[in-house]
Parts: structure tokens; sequence; C-alpha cells
């Protein structure tokens, strides 16, 4: 059984605070390309950087990042992995690039992003935001932007729901093999 963590309310705050967060971070708007990790943190980006707009009135570059290629698990997951083109859709040369994802759990994902990252250019730096934080890293990964802390067990899964493909904006959680 899945129960609902954060509604879409929740959700929308936690946005809000991420864009206001970046906004004060970062003094230079017009240099900042959000890059959304496919599929969820696309939507999660393309949101942040409409609240961003609302805040500055400037428009943010928001870019889509596949990172299937350069997961390190990639043989465990296909036999034969299909070869895709890293293309961000915008220039990332000496910009500050922030990699939005829904969930930050062993920090692979996110390793596998700044890979991908600089294959395409060097940012003048990177940063990362992420919906939820809930620990378990097995690498040195730290998310500059968290939505929520969410301390689980192992046995755990986070589930971000998007309007886009499910249907509704919530954070879920549920206990593996239910």
């Amino acid at each position: 059984m899945e129960k609902t963590l954060f509604d879409a309310d929740a959700v929308a705050r936690m946005t809000a605070r991420i864009a206001h967060e970046i906004v004060e971070r970062n003094d230079d708007i017009d240099n900042i390309v959000l890059v959304g990790i496919v599929r969820r943190g696309v939507t999660i980006a393309e949101t942040i950087a409409e609240k961003i707009r609302v805040i500055t009135g400037r428009n943010v570059d928001v870019g889509t990042l596949d990172i299937t290629l350069y997961r390190d698990d990639l043989v465990e997951l296909e036999p034969f992995p299909r070869v895709k083109k890293v293309d961000i859709g915008h220039n990332i040369g000496g910009r500050t690039v922030i990699i939005v994802d829904d969930v930050i759990y062993t920090g692979r994902t996110a390793r596998a992003a700044i890979d991908a990252i600089f294959d395409v250019g060097r940012p003048k730096c990177i940063q990362l935001v992420v919906l939820v934080d809930r620990g378990h890293r097995e690498l040195p990964i730290r998310p500059d932007f968290v939505g929520k802390n969410v301390p689980t067990s192992q046995k755990e899964i986070i589930r971000v729901c998007v309007p886009e493909f499910d249907g509704i904006s919530a954070i879920c959680i549920r206990t593996e093999n239910e």
C-alpha cells in the first residue's frame, strides 16, 4: 500500500522555496541552465523555471538530460543498450548548470548526470536540485537544494508523481514488494 507523504500543495511550496533559494544563491539568473533528468526531473525543472520567471521576471533556460548511457549499471539493465546522443538543448559552456531530479538515493544518478554534462561542455559550476533526499548515499554527493529530507529504510520506495505522467502532483512512499 502506498501512502501520500506530500500532496500537490506541499509539492508546490517545495518547488517555490527551491526557486527562491536558487535566485538567492545565483546572482546572474541569465547564466543559469536548469537541466532536468529524464523523465520527472524535466517536469520539475520546468516548474522551477516558471517560478523563477515569476520571481525575477526573467526566463531561465531548461534542458533535458537522458543519463541512460552513463549509468554504471547499464549492462545489468539492458544487454544491448540503445546509444543516444546527449543533447541538453542549450549551450552550457561557462554557465551555471543546475541538475534537477526527483529523488536522490545512492548518488549514482547524479554522478551519471555530471559525467554526461562534461561530455557536452564545461560549465562554470554544477548545482543539484532534488525534491526528496532519502539518504543511503553510496557516493559522496550532496544536493545543493532539497525539497524535503525523508529518511527511509532501504526497503521503502519514494515515488514523485507529476501531472504529465501520473495525473497528480504528490510524493508517496511504499514498502518494496507490496
